[in-house]
């Protein structure tokens, strides 16, 4: 439930007793399609604001958390993906981090409402910058529908980037929709689903959804949190599932640079920490180094500061100093 009053657009969520604001300066456009109601909003602090029904959708200030969350950690779960599915995702932005990666030769992506895609280009368009690359493909059918009648194996990585599972996104969190996306991965593909908000729906979504995966005949899940400011408690996840492939163990090589297309491979543990670091790594100035001040020469020897005395005074201020002040890099 969502209100907006005193310029204000305030979403209740009223089985958990919470509910997160943002102050609005206008609302841009409102559109009735023949799935849902879509909203835009201009806001103070979080610039651009997508509402469905409702409830918030993205904004223009925090939406890299989710995508990034979405697409990569399954990305690196695959040691080859080259063949990408995304049912939902109407903002295009999981297709664009889905196109760094320069293994994937082609991603189809499935959207229900084509109204969700042309409001992205015309408020998001640096999420829409990937929708002419080759390799992408943008169909506006229904993701259910074209997982029952998708060929088996034709898939390496499939992405549900849908919405909460009410109305049109409901079918996408049943264990008969698992077992058509189990038929179309091939070997050792991966599947991951947005799970809600861990905080609130580790006992209900979360759960049920793990079971419904295994009982689709994927044999390994695993749930991945991550922080999203705009969406309920302030803290989201995603849950990947795999064929035959355990989706919690490394697979391929160090993540890309910015915009990049690697081909190298090389073996890492860090990848899906890397997944949550590098949207912080690239907005957060790295800690300084604390300025070392060489022992002053004079002209009759060393200055006394070297002498074994009080190089053992300066270890010890050292290992008293916080973290940041011993930082080296």
């Amino acid at each position: 439930m969502s209100s907006e009053k005193d310029n204000w657009f305030i979403e209740h969520f009223d089985s958990a007793g919470t509910a997160f604001g943002l102050r609005l300066k206008r609302k841009l456009e409102s559109v009735q399609t023949d799935y849902q109601h879509i909203e835009m909003w201009d806001t103070d602090t979080f610039g651009y604001l997508m509402t469905i029904d409702g409830a918030t959708m993205l904004t223009t200030r925090d939406n890299f958390l989710y995508h990034e969350m979405m697409a990569h950690p399954a990305l690196f779960s695959h040691a080859a993906p080259r063949n990408v599915l995304i049912i939902g995702g109407g903002d295009c932005g999981t297709l664009r981090e889905v196109l760094r990666h320069g293994e994937v030769a082609s991603a189809v992506q499935i959207d229900i409402d084509e109204q969700v895609t042309r409001f992205s280009e015309k408020y998001f368009p640096e999420l829409c910058e990937s929708n002419s690359d080759e390799r992408a493909e943008l169909r506006f059918e229904d993701g259910v529908k074209f997982m029952q009648e998708c060929e088996a194996g034709r898939f390496d990585v499939i992405i549900v980037d849908s919405t909460d599972p009410v109305g049109p996104a409901e079918g996408l969190f049943k264990a008969e929709f698992f077992r058509h996306c189990h038929r179309a991965l091939a070997d050792g593909g991966v599947l991951v689903q947005q799970s809600e908000s861990p905080l609130l729906h580790s006992d209900t979504i979360i759960r049920d959804l793990h079971a419904n995966m295994r009982e689709a005949g994927f044999s390994h899940t695993r749930t991945l949190p991550f922080p999203q400011p705009v969406y309920p408690s302030g803290w989201w996840s995603c849950t990947l599932a795999g064929k035959d492939h355990d989706v919690a163990g490394s697979a391929r090589r160090t993540p890309p640079a910015r915009g990049s297309r690697p081909a190298t491979t090389a073996p890492t543990s860090t990848r899906r920490r890397w997944c949550c670091r590098r949207s912080w790594n690239r907005r957060c100035p790295e800690p300084r180094a604390r300025p070392v001040t060489p022992p002053r020469q004079s002209r009759d020897g060393p200055d006394r500061r070297t002498s074994p005395h009080r190089r053992r005074r300066w270890a010890r201020r050292r290992r008293r100093a916080p973290p940041l002040l011993r930082w080296s890099p």
